[in-house]
């Protein structure tokens, strides 16, 4: 048995629950501290680090009694990211010290800047770790600590999309719990991307469940699209990129022109994320963004949603661009009239459906956006 001292998000019950398939109240449980130590914000990170300080004292919770599934359940989810345990003294509220190991980073593995506010971190990062987290412990026993790891960017981008599709108005009609019978549910595949599957019962028009069926989506996350317009010059700008999944699917055109479009990262807005890749794709300071609409752009096999965007800008002089070398991005951009682009919708020369739909809102809405900017 071992007694562990957690100082991060494992002091979120509900985390550490998921992580271990047992509830809190069967886990022996006491406040604690770790003197001469602090948990302090890695920096653009939603979790913390602990380093020797002298000047403070690391809170946590002593876990006391776990069993070796239970260790090699957290070393899973911890593991892939650098930390060993340490046999460490902590105190308790009452003064009583007592030995318990301790998740250690590898001196220098991450920055750091102040002290971490586990409660703001429970009300922004909270529910979304716990959804990660039910991804990531799915994969025990088919993948490594490490290679869960590399992949959990991407896990993270899926468990907030999914919080934010949870967020969204439902349907007065419908009660999915009632309406949705979930038989099975399968992690069937997992890179960058996911594919899930489900063996689920539907409630039909007639009033009857319908058969059991199997079926599977791919599961992205939410993006931004943004189609750059200049309304003084009548302008917009495209993107031309390989896209690998056209070519896989057969395409002979896998170099699809395109707006500027990225993932949207967990804790940022959908606005955040298109001024962000305009500027990377593109070099280009966007002024304002006009909501163009939010979309399931391939509803019957993609759970990825949607913002899409039409930005107004000045595209006398876009600086930069090209997309990131970290993933692999080779983007190259051009500028058209207005005419030019629709004529190539009526031409349907572009496959990318998000260009079409922001191309044919702005034709519905640019004599307002002329007036207002020219």
């Amino acid at each position: 048995m071992v007694d562990l001292f957690v100082y991060g998000t494992l002091r979120h019950v509900p985390l550490l629950e998921l992580i271990l398939g047992r509830s809190g109240a069967d886990l022996d449980v006491q406040a604690a501290a770790l003197p001469g130590h602090g948990a302090f914000a890695v920096v653009d990170q939603p979790f913390p680090a602990i380093e020797p300080r002298a000047d403070h004292s690391a809170p946590g919770l002593l876990l006391r009694g776990l069993s070796d599934d239970d260790m090699a359940a957290l070393n899973f989810y911890e593991g892939g990211f650098d930390y060993t345990l340490r046999r460490m003294t902590v105190t308790l509220d009452d003064g009583e010290q007592a030995p318990a190991d301790v998740y250690f980073p590898e001196p220098g593995l991450w920055p750091t800047g102040e002290v971490w506010d586990f409660p703001a971190w429970q009300t922004k990062w909270g529910a979304l770790s716990v959804r990660a987290a039910e991804e990531v412990m799915s994969y025990r026993g088919r993948l490594t600590a490490a290679e869960v790891a590399e992949r959990f960017r991407a896990i993270r981008i899926r468990a907030a999309a999914w919080l934010a599709a949870q967020d969204r108005p439902g349907n007065a009609d419908r009660d999915l719990s009632r309406d949705v019978v979930v038989h099975n549910h399968k992690r069937a595949y997992v890179n960058f991307f996911a594919m899930e599957e489900m063996d689920l019962q539907f409630r039909r028009y007639d009033g009857t469940l319908s058969e059991v069926v199997n079926r599977g989506a791919a599961l992205v996350g939410q993006a931004a699209v943004v189609l750059p317009y200049d309304p003084r010059r009548d302008q917009v700008l495209l993107i031309e990129q390989f896209r690998a999944a056209t070519f896989i699917a057969g395409c002979t055109t896998p170099w699809m022109w395109e707006p500027i479009a990225g993932l949207i990262d967990p804790g940022e807005t959908p606005q955040q994320a298109a001024h962000r890749e305009a500027m990377e794709e593109a070099g280009l300071r966007l002024q304002t963004l006009e909501p163009v609409g939010q979309t399931y752009p391939s509803s019957g096999a993609s759970g990825e949603f949607l913002h899409v965007f039409v930005g107004i800008c000045d595209l006398d002089q876009p600086a930069g661009g090209g997309g990131l070398a970290s993933e692999a991005e080779d983007i190259r951009s051009q500028i058209i009239g207005f005419d030019d682009l629709m004529a190539g919708v009526d031409a349907q020369i572009y496959q990318d459906l998000p260009l079409v739909t922001a191309a044919l809102w702005l034709a519905r809405h640019r004599d307002r956006l002329r007036a207002a900017h020219t």
